[in-house]
């Protein structure tokens, strides 16, 4: 059953059943209010009977007659009964008992008792008057009251079925009217295809829970675009770049073998396999790293770090293993700590910082790289300073892409994904990666955080 039916179908039902217990609740409240104003009027009667029967010798002829006409008006199936001590009718002229003498005993005891009886109400009072003490029972049938509730229970019957369709319709047409935008989603969903993933489906204005179903879809569909994107640029750049090194390794090994040579021939022919094999192995290491940088952003939490604290770590690394010093310096050094929290993943964070400071070693000759941490109002700066040759203005935004390298220099050379790495991981964490630079002046890397 699709969404609607049952969003419709629970509407009604629920809706059905509160109108049922409304009316249901006035077709018996009605019945009780006409029985009890039944009952009044039976109750009415018995004092009529008493005034007229057991004290007419006391009220004058005019009284009589005008209490006769006023309340005497003959119920439908109406008995009246007198009884006195010995529990006998009395005074009416059909002395026919009527009542057993365990109701009229009970009238004497309870003083005053109303009851049905099939289809009859009954009322009892017992009345003490000068000539003794005496039990007025009375009873009729409700025959008014039985065609009311009749006409009450059709009518009932009839707005019943006419709500009950309605609210059937309406439910369904309010079901569907909810479900419109999820309905254009369904569809829009329907249209994307691994030709198309840049497609995204509309989010609508609405701040509901279909508005927010979008919104998450859409961001998935940016995490599988990434994806198939990773994967497209990992086979073509991978075999790309895998197949020089390759194919010059096979060519100096034929060479090689085609003919004996001096074990110093053999030597060289080794050391430029070497080469070739490193040179792969800095490319597969770059592309497993990037293939691990979209994996480690599909997590959905990010961990609050200390900036300065990974700064302290990464200069500590890097100090015991290279010639020349990463020097930390830290500028408006804030008196709270939370101002040196940014949100990142470390291990990610720590992955473009390496890469970043790897590159400024390299192409300064292993020199020492100042790395300034600055700490502003509405951002966190790191700057990271080298003493290489500059990076030419015109190729600045070339080097944060995929396997770029414009160093050609024995020492230099490199697999491009280092900086491309660095700029990605930055900007999913919300920051920035620019480069200052004049030929023959070294290159200043610059990493902006904008505070929460």
């Amino acid at each position: 059953m699709k969404l609607k039916d049952r969003l419709s179908l629970y509407f009604t039902l629920i809706s059905t059943l509160t109108l049922l217990a409304v009316l249901c609740a006035v077709y018996f409240t009605f019945i009780k209010f006409l029985e009890a104003d039944f009952f009044e009027r039976l109750t009415d009667r018995t004092m009529v009977t008493a005034k007229l029967y057991l004290e007419a010798d006391e009220i004058s002829a005019d009284s009589l007659n005008t209490v006769r006409n006023q309340y005497l008006k003959t119920l439908n199936g109406e008995v009246i009964r007198i009884y006195n001590s010995k529990n006998r009718a009395t005074f009416i002229g059909d002395d026919q008992q009527y009542w057993s003498h365990e109701t009229i005993e009970k009238v004497r005891k309870n003083k005053k008792i109303q009851f049905i009886d099939g289809d009859r109400q009954v009322v009892g009072i017992f009345y003490k008057d000068n000539q003794g003490d005496f039990v007025i029972l009375a009873s009729g049938i409700d025959q008014s009251t039985h065609l009311r509730i009749d006409k009450l229970q059709k009518i009932m019957v009839m707005i019943f079925v006419f709500i009950f369709i309605g609210l059937l319709l309406s439910g369904r047409w309010i079901a569907k009217k909810i479900l419109k935008p999820l309905d254009r989603f369904i569809d829009e969903v329907k249209q994307i295809k691994s030709s198309n993933l840049h497609f995204r489906v509309q989010e609508g204005n609405n701040k509901d829970e279909i508005s927010l179903l979008a919104q998450n879809f859409n961001n998935l569909m940016e995490h599988l675009e990434q994806a198939f994107v990773l994967q497209k640029t990992f086979i073509a750049n991978a075999s790309h770049e895998l197949r020089t090194p390759v194919t010059r390794m096979m060519i100096a090994a034929e060479i090689t073998l085609s003919q004996e040579r001096q074990i110093e021939d053999y030597k060289k022919a080794l050391l430029s396999v070497m080469e070739d094999s490193e040179k792969m192995d800095n490319i597969i290491t770059g592309l497993l790293n990037l293939a691990q940088a979209d994996l480690e952003f599909g997590a959905p939490e990010l961990q609050e770090i200390r900036i300065d604290e990974s700064l302290w770590a990464i200069s500590e690394e890097w100090n015991k293993k290279e010639s020349g010093k990463l020097l930390v310096d830290i500028k408006n050094m804030p008196e709270d700590p939370a101002e040196l929290l940014i949100k990142a993943n470390p291990t990610l964070f720590g992955i473009a910082l390496n890469n970043i400071i790897s590159n400024a070693f390299k192409f300064s000759d292993h020199q020492d790289v100042h790395c300034l941490l600055d700490i502003q109002e509405k951002e966190t700066i790191i700057s990271i300073q080298d003493k290489g040759p500059g990076i030419p203005e015109a190729i600045q935004e070339e080097i944060f892409k995929p396997f770029y390298s414009f160093s050609a220099k024995t020492g230099h050379e490199g697999s491009g994904m280092g900086l491309y790495m660095a700029h990605k991981i930055i900007t999913l964490f919300k920051g920035t990666l620019t480069v200052q630079s004049r030929k023959g002046h070294g290159a200043r890397f610059i990493l902006r955080f904008p505070k929460p």
